[in-house]
């Protein structure tokens, strides 16, 4: 499952694991103008976790989930 809320300055989407074995912390997207943030709770270290994406890196991402093994260079 997951939400999407459109606020004054981002997108957050957030993802809900609802698997029924081993369930992860919720993962909050979160797409600003000029990056991408990715937060999850770590419940070993009791505190969020945060990643920041450039815009360039998030394309890559998106770009690399659906292609095999390999060193790739999109092409703008």
């Amino acid at each position: 499952m997951f939400s999407i809320e459109h606020e004054f300055d981002a997108t957050v989407v957030t993802l809900v694991d609802e698997g029924s074995r081993h369930l992860q912390e919720d993962v909050i997207i979160t797409s600003f103008e000029d990056c991408i943030t990715v937060t999850q709770f770590d419940p070993r270290r009791d505190t969020e976790i945060t990643i920041t994406l450039s815009l360039t890196q998030m394309r890559d991402l998106v770009a690399a989930v659906n292609l095999p093994e390999g060193i790739y260079r999109r092409k703008d």
